[in-house]
């Protein structure tokens, strides 16, 4: 199997557009673990998504903006609110590296219902707050529904400097262009686009997190091995398709 290389752009642009959407505000902040750790946790037909040996478990506090169906307008309630995410990294047997979710924190709960519904993703109903004073920006969350009820997070960064040359490990934790998820027996592929990100080196100021562990992952052992911010890009996902020999 020849894995697809870590691209800043897509190579598979989508053709047919199923959602559009905006994030804004981004925090990203990833922990370097076994695979073995992770490999659990991973849809049927995927295995861990590696850079020399090692793969990530990411926290990612964003704004989801005007959330839509096919090309647009997106809604500008209902598809706009704050999203705090838990996710590793996959790849399967088409060489298609992507992002599988733990969990997904959101502060409207008909997003989080139709997401459970459609696709089975993770969402989970959030009491939730982002605070900006220049430079710095803090993400708060407290987990409504479903269980367990309470699990909450708080992380403050200061953004720094535009960042021109990612480096490997940035690069792979953030040029992603799919998710791998579970829906109804069988393993999904959802394809998705979005141009270059733009990216800031971050500092992470304060952590306070309990969404990994209560995704069942062990706590991470000392700081993120990468702190970074961006103010955010446009996306589109593509119609999902099933992973081969993973139907029923």
């Amino acid at each position: 199997m020849r894995i697809e290389d870590v691209t800043p752009e897509t190579v598979r642009p989508v053709r047919r557009s199923l959602l559009v959407q905006s994030w804004h505000d981004l925090a990203f902040l990833h922990w370097a673990v076994p695979p073995e750790t992770v490999a659990p946790f991973l849809p049927r037909g995927t295995v861990p998504d590696t850079l020399d040996g090692l793969s990530y478990v990411g926290l990612i506090g964003f704004r989801m903006v005007r959330l839509g169906a096919l090309r647009g307008p997106g809604i500008p309630y209902l598809g706009t609110f704050l999203e705090t995410n838990v996710r590793l990294y996959s790849v399967d047997a088409q060489g298609r590296r992507a992002v599988v979710f733990l969990s997904l924190e959101a502060e409207r709960l008909l997003p989080v219902l139709t997401a459970q519904a459609s696709l089975r993703l993770p969402y989970k109903w959030a009491r939730m707050r982002l605070e900006k004073d220049g430079d710095v920006l803090r993400y708060t969350s407290r987990r409504r529904w479903p269980g367990p009820r309470g699990a909450a997070s708080s992380m403050t960064v200061r953004v720094g400097a535009p960042l021109t040359e990612p480096s490997p490990v940035e690069h792979f934790v953030t040029a992603r262009w799919g998710l791998h998820t579970h829906a109804w027996g069988r393993s999904l592929h959802l394809p998705n686009e979005h141009p270059r990100w733009p990216l800031h080196r971050a500092e992470l100021l304060e952590l306070d997190d309990e969404l990994i562990t209560a995704a069942g992952l062990p706590a991470p052992a000392g700081p993120p091995v990468s702190v970074l911010y961006s103010p955010g890009v446009p996306v589109t996902f593509g119609a999902p398709d099933t992973l081969a020999g993973t139907a029923g």
